[in-house]
């Protein structure tokens, strides 16, 4: 019970997750000392954006950390790191921009981001809960506990795959205003596909594990229940 055939391909997704997170990092590092023909800093790209979308009343502001850059919904604010903040490389504004992507969803009620949003509480506590029930079912031979954690894991497993779109298309966003804004040139579309490739991996690979032991453990319950 405490190896099954499935693992063989989750421990492959982690493997896919830690060569993700090490290009997330590389990428960042490398496209970081590349500055922006632009001279704009990772501030001055997320408020133009801002600006163009009509969200003036939405704050731009540091927060301490490296690769710590979010957008948060509750307070309606874009948060960059200081190396994006003050950066001018395309690293930062790469990053800047696609934050400022969240933001412009979040203006649009795009659907995947609404959703998110709406699933977030639950998924909160199934994420929490699922564990525990999962484990509890496993040590007691209790196939109830077992379906009932598969179904709490499953709130969480759907939480990240809404995820992926809202990545993705907050960064199409980021690239397709800088381009039609002149903000990076041709040559430079190339490190800005890279920095925000590699963070997008990182949210693939996370979705793949979770669908990988979420598949293992509806397995685990079907075949015990035959």
């Amino acid at each position: 019970m405490f190896f099954h055939p499935m693992d063989i391909l989750i421990f492959a997704a982690f493997g896919l997750a830690l060569w993700a997170q090490a290009k997330v990092k590389s990428n960042f590092n490398k496209w970081s000392k590349v500055q922006a023909s632009s001279g704009l800093t990772g501030m001055e790209v997320a408020r133009r954006i801002l600006d163009h979308h009509g969200l003036h009343d939405v704050p731009v502001e540091p927060v301490r950390g490296t690769l710590s850059d979010h957008y948060d919904p509750t307070k309606k604010a874009v948060r960059l790191s200081e190396p994006v903040y003050a950066g001018h490389s395309i690293a930062a504004i790469s990053v800047a921009a696609h934050e400022v992507g969240h933001a412009v969803q979040h203006k649009e009620a795009y659907g995947a981001l609404t959703l998110r949003h709406k699933m977030f509480p639950v998924v909160s506590l199934s994420s929490g809960v699922a564990p525990f029930l999962l484990i509890g079912g496993f040590l007691l031979g209790s196939m109830n506990l077992i379906g009932l954690g598969i179904i709490f894991f499953s709130a969480a497993v759907a939480f990240q795959l809404i995820t992926l779109p809202v990545e993705f298309n907050a960064s199409n966003r980021a690239k397709d205003f800088m381009i039609a804004e002149g903000i990076i040139r041709n040559e430079e579309e190339r490190g800005v596909n890279k920095v925000l490739g590699a963070a997008a991996l990182t949210y693939v690979a996370a979705a793949l594990i979770s669908l990988l032991e979420l598949l293992k453990f509806v397995l685990i319950f079907t075949q015990n229940r035959e």
